[in-house]
């Protein structure tokens, strides 16, 4: 643990921009009236993806397509401005003045509105830069014919519109636009080629331009692609690694070992849940550690002062388990941040717990199938003792003591087995107001009641609820038999219900509900435990093995008193919809 520690601490810092978990104080608080709200935790899915890609990708169309309609404003400035030149000026010559400003204004005009509509066209960047690209290539083509004079100017902001719209659009749509804008310079240069004065000169020019054109597309949509690409790769690594650290911190807050990280001055930053339980719970404002836990901050003090570390248990607070704290610091010889580790010790103990049962569970079956052999021979010699008719009335009743007492025996012996025998679970969907009186109508037949009453209680709706049949036979009936045999009054018969009903929740609920004494509070907090009876002749292991099966079909039994005198032993079962994946489970039975 103190290795695993260390690597823990030479892997993490401490962040100051962490959100408020849930709770007083949890891990992940942060210090500041201002901190922002937890974040919910995101999971990597083809969907999330494909969610990361497109907002890569509208992020790099809203760049991209501002620079692209600010470009055509600039565009149509330098177009008016041309067009509304002094009248000193004879550069550019203008054949048609009032039509040249005309057009300058109504470029200027369209520039605008597409600046100003901008935000509101992200969605559909193919279909906008198609229309920009169309005004102008149509554009430039006005200005050829009305500006002559500055048309290499106008042939290379044209080159810069053709190379903005690639990064945007498919690659058939660019070259369209590329052979678009080839076409119509070579047009003009044809349609120049008429007038009086043809130059081969403007007509190859023309033809340079157009396969700037092309290149400028093709290689402004290769670039456009890969930048597209890695924006998104890097989208989708910042949302890993943001699942990653709240994974973390989630893992940290759900750890069973508490973890605090405090500073020089003594101060608590953070802490996980367990931590918060086993501290008494304090609320958020608390966070002086030697007023919290003086004990825990003893001991910190004298481990950074010496580096000894006090091993033994202690209570930070009334009524929570004990705990053995461990320190370590966040970097090699740096008192500035240290985590301190509390191990839960009832945890420990009830490790220990299940792992002596377990090896108690196989040491008395091995001794369970020793006895069995020469138990069967003991049973079976007394049975044929009996049929002896030489044998007096006492010899008879001592057979018959011993025919007991094997019997018993051989129920100890099984009870043993099942401890330690594990099965699978085989659910099925049951209709438990139906079980219930099937179940009765077996007992009844196999047993003899009496004069004691078993009857069988449902409702009128069908009470569905999945578990595996036989298992739940089992532990009916070790309820039914302890309900029959301890669930009575001095003097009067047994009185035993079995009840199949819907709880307030809508789960399905089987309860055996006796009108006896009832258990005491002391005695039914340790019913379930195994091998505890009250009874001189009670093995301890028949409810400790009914709640095995029980939890093993995900159901939970449990011990509830009934007003008025008497006990009800409660199991919750799962309804149908909830298991519908569900996969056996392994059980001991």
């Amino acid at each position: 643990m103190e290795r695993g520690a260390k690597t823990f601490a030479r892997g993490w810092r401490p962040r100051t921009g962490l959100p408020p978990l849930p709770g007083p104080l949890y891990w992940g608080l942060i210090s500041g009236p201002g901190a922002p709200r937890r974040r919910s935790i995101q999971v990597s899915t083809p969907a999330s993806t494909i969610a990361a890609r497109a907002s890569a990708n509208q992020a790099t169309s809203r760049h991209e397509l501002f620079f692209f309609n600010y470009f055509r404003l600039g565009q149509a400035a330098v177009y008016t401005a041309l067009a509304f030149r002094p009248e000193h000026m004879n550069w550019p010559a203008l054949p048609e003045p009032v039509i040249a400003r005309v057009f300058a204004l109504a470029y200027l005009l369209a520039a605008l509105v597409m600046v100003a509509r901008t935000r509101h066209t992200l969605h559909r960047p193919v279909l906008i830069v198609s229309i920009g690209l169309t005004l102008d290539i149509a554009a430039a083509m006005l200005a050829l014919v009305l500006m002559h004079d500055v048309r290499m100017g106008v042939a290379m902001m044209l080159a810069v519109n053709i190379a903005t719209g690639a990064l945007l659009l498919p690659f058939r749509i660019s070259m369209f636009f590329a052979a678009l804008a080839t076409l119509g310079m070579l047009g003009h240069s044809v349609f120049d080629l008429t007038e009086a004065d043809p130059s081969d000169r403007e007509f190859a020019e023309y033809g340079l331009f157009g396969a700037a054109y092309f290149a400028c597309a093709s290689l402004c949509y290769v670039l456009g692609r890969n930048i597209r690409a890695s924006e998104a790769l890097a989208e989708q690594r910042g949302i890993d690694l943001a699942n990653l650290s709240q994974v973390n911190e989630l893992i940290i807050r759900r750890m069973k070992t508490g973890v605090l990280l405090v500073d020089e001055g003594n101060r608590i930053h953070q802490l996980n849940e367990s931590a918060w339980m086993l501290m008494g719970n304090p609320s958020a404002d608390q966070r002086d550690l030697g007023s919290l836990a003086p004990e825990l901050s003893r001991r910190l003090y004298h481990w950074r002062a010496s580096g000894k570390l006090d091993e033994s248990a202690t209570m930070l607070a009334d009524g929570t388990p004990e705990v053995v704290p461990r320190f370590t610091r966040l970097a090699p010889n740096d008192d500035s941040h240290v985590l301190i580790f509390l191990d839960d010790t009832s945890l420990v103990s009830r490790r220990a717990e299940e792992l002596t049962l377990s090896s108690l569970g196989r040491l008395s079956a091995s001794i369970a199938h020793e006895i069995r052999n020469p138990l069967a021979a003991i049973h079976y010699s007394a049975q044929l003792l009996a049929e002896s008719t030489d044998m007096n009335d006492t010899d008879l009743r001592m057979v018959e003591i011993i025919n007991n007492h094997c019997s018993r025996l051989n129920e100890i012996i099984e009870n043993i087995l099942q401890l330690s025998r594990r099965e699978r679970s085989r659910p099925e969907t049951l209709d438990l107001g139906q079980w219930v009186h099937h179940f009765v109508t077996e007992y009844r037949q196999g047993n003899d009641l009496g004069s004691d009453i078993l009857r069988a209680v449902s409702g009128s709706e069908p009470v569905a609820a999945v578990a595996d049949p036989q298992h739940l036979q089992q532990v009916i009936w070790n309820l039914v038999q302890n309900a029959l045999r301890y669930g009575r009054l001095p003097g009067e018969p047994a009185r035993v219900m079995l009840v199949a009903r819907h709880s307030e929740a809508g789960i399905p609920i089987l309860e055996v509900i006796d009108r006896g004494p009832g258990i005491p509070p002391k005695v039914a907090a340790q019913i379930f435990e195994p091998f505890f009876t009250t009874h001189e002749y009670g093995t301890g292991l028949g409810l400790y093995l009914a709640r095995q099966m029980a939890e093993a079909n995900q159901a939970a039994l449990e011990y509830v008193r009934v007003a008025g005198g008497g006990s009800c032993f409660r199991i919750s079962l799962t309804p149908p919809a909830r298991t519908a994946a569900a996969a056996p489970v392994a059980v001991r039975a």
